[in-house]
């Protein structure tokens, strides 16, 4: 079995209507108000559940980990009362599509991930969500999170990057197994961390009008069942054209 070769391969009817520009949510992300949005019943939740088992089988043996702790020298050599900085935190597993000899890359074109994430669907769907043309080149990863997996504090602003600094927007598919009981992602709303939402959705999609304050938190089991709690995250960064 092998992953479908296009993204729209994988949606509902509902969210077919998306592509094809009469679903409500056509344009949403380029409302000024909304930067995030959380969506469900758009994608096939049997054909999510086939490709997680794909994912579940093909993948763990080659994912790389990511574990950046929280500094120390953020507490002790602070000099200053309530000076605190936080880089971003993280600790989760991921397939980096940028380096093709990979183990995880290798695999994820043996599978036929790679066709997916990289299909003119995948592309076409975040466009219309957007509401503006997206350029054509994207950036693609998969991210695994385990129990006690999760993505602290972080903005994703890319001031340094000319293509980026000015915003980009990035889909998220989530795809837990049912080993998870949950997990939420908090975003901020007009200044404070405020917003919570669950993604931990068996065929979930999320979409960000980036930058913005966001974190993730560890991702729970339910009992007795860490071995086996995984949330896959297959995602694609989209610049503006």
């Amino acid at each position: 079995m092998n992953a479908p070769r296009e993204f729209e391969d994988l949606l509902t009817r509902e969210g077919r209507r998306v592509l094809a520009g009469t679903h409500a949510l056509v344009g949403a992300l380029g409302e000024p108000r909304t930067r995030f949005l959380s969506m469900e019943g758009l994608i096939d939740r049997t054909k999510a559940a086939r490709l997680r088992v794909l994912l579940d089988q093909a993948l763990p043996t080659t994912l790389e980990r990511i574990d950046r702790p929280i500094p120390p020298d953020t507490i002790w050599k602070m000099r200053e009362d309530y000076a605190e900085t936080l880089p971003k935190a993280t600790r989760a597993s991921t397939v980096y599509f940028d380096r093709a000899d990979e183990p995880g890359a290798r695999a994820a074109r043996r599978i036929g991930l790679d066709a997916m994430l990289r299909s003119a669907s995948f592309h076409a769907f975040a466009q219309a969500l957007a509401g503006r043309t997206l350029a054509r080149a994207f950036g693609r990863q998969v991210l695994c999170y385990g129990a006690g997996d999760y993505a602290g504090p972080h903005n994703d602003h890319h001031p340094g990057n000319a293509r980026a600094r000015a915003g980009y927007v990035d889909l998220h598919l989530s795809l837990s197994s049912p080993a998870v009981d949950h997990q939420w992602l908090v975003y901020a709303k007009a200044g404070h961390l405020s917003e919570i939402v669950p993604v931990h959705g068996a065929a979930t999609l999320t979409a960000y009008r980036l930058p913005f304050w966001h974190y993730t938190t560890p991702l729970v089991a339910k009992r007795g069942k860490a071995a086996k709690a995984r949330r896959w995250v297959l995602l694609g960064t989209f610049l503006y054209a």
